[in-house]
C-alpha cells in the first residue's frame, strides 16, 4: 500500500510519499505560493489536480517528497538549504537513487534553478510548471499590479528577514536568465493564457537561452483546464533521463 511519512525539520514540517512498487527514483517537490504541508496533509494532497499527478507518480514507482519550504520563500537562502537537507534525510531513510528528479512549480522554480545553477551533482532532470524562472522580470510585472507588488514585497521582506529597503539588492543579486550556465536536462509545461508567470517572459527566454548554450530543452504549452493532466508526458520524460544510473 502506498503510505505518507510526515516529519517536521527545522519546524517546517515534511512529507514522504512512499509507493507500493518502488521503481527507485525519487522527485523532489518545489512548490508555487500556495504549496504548503502541515502536519498530516498538504496542498498536493488536497488539492484534486495535484492529487491526481501524485497518485500517478506513484503508481509509476516515484518516491515524491517535498517540505512546507517557509512558506512563500521566493528562493530565500534557508529555503534552499532546507530543501538540500531535506534531500540528505531522505537518502537515508529511503532506498533511492542517489540522482533525483525535480518537479518545480511556479515560484519554486527559482530553487530548482538555484540548484541546478549551484552544480548539485544529485540532480538528474528538472521539469517546471508555469515557472517563475526570472525574478528581476517578475518584479517588474508585478509593479504593474499595486496590490500583488505589496504582497510580494511583504513576502520578501519576510523570507529574506530584511526590511523594505534591502529587497533591491536582493533582487539586483539575482542572477538573469542570460546569466544562467547550467545545462541539465529541462522540461517546462506551460499554459498559453498563464497570467502570472508569462511565458513569453520566463519559459520562452529560456529555451532561447539554452539553445545559446547548445543545450536545447523542451517547452509544451497546454490549456489552463488540462493543467495537471500531463502526467503520461512527465512520466516519460523522467523516465528518458534514468537510463544511465
Amino acid at each position: 500500500m502506498m503510505h505518507r511519512r510526515f516529519f517536521s525539520l527545522d519546524t517546517q514540517w515534511n512529507v514522504v510519499h512512499v509507493p507500493e512498487r518502488p521503481n527507485g527514483f525519487g522527485v523532489l517537490v518545489l512548490g508555487d505560493k500556495d504549496h504548503f504541508v502541515e502536519s498530516s496533509t498538504s496542498l498536493w494532497i488536497q488539492h484534486g489536480g495535484r492529487a491526481q499527478l501524485l497518485q500517478y507518480l506513484q503508481e509509476e514507482g516515484y518516491t515524491v517528497f517535498y517540505s512546507n519550504l517557509y512558506g512563500r520563500h521566493w528562493g530565500c537562502p534557508k529555503a534552499n538549504r532546507l530543501a538540500k537537507q531535506l534531500y540528505h534525510l531522505t537518502m537515508k531513510q529511503e532506498i533511492l537513487n542517489k540522482r533525483i528528479h525535480i518537479l518545480a512549480e511556479g515560484m519554486g522554480a527559482l530553487l530548482a534553478i538555484q540548484l541546478m545553477e549551484g552544480g548539485e551533482s544529485f540532480i538528474r532532470s528538472v521539469a517546471l510548471l508555469n515557472p517563475c524562472i526570472d525574478l528581476h522580470t517578475h518584479v517588474e510585472h508585478e509593479k504593474n499590479h499595486k496590490f500583488f507588488y505589496k504582497q510580494f514585497m511583504r513576502d520578501m521582506t519576510q523570507a529574506y528577514e530584511i526590511d523594505r529597503k534591502q529587497v533591491r539588492n536582493i533582487i539586483s543579486n539575482y542572477l538573469k536568465i542570460e546569466q544562467l550556465k547550467a545545462t541539465l536536462p529541462v522540461k517546462i509545461w506551460t499554459s498559453a493564457n498563464e497570467a502570472t508567470h508569462y511565458p513569453l517572459l520566463h519559459s520562452k527566454r529560456y529555451e532561447q537561452h539554452r539553445e545559446q548554450l547548445q543545450s536545447p530543452i523542451s517547452l509544451s504549452l497546454y490549456l489552463m483546464e488540462k493543467r495537471y493532466l500531463f502526467e503520461r508526458s512527465l512520466s516519460q520524460f523522467y523516465k528518458q533521463h534514468e537510463k544511465v544510473l
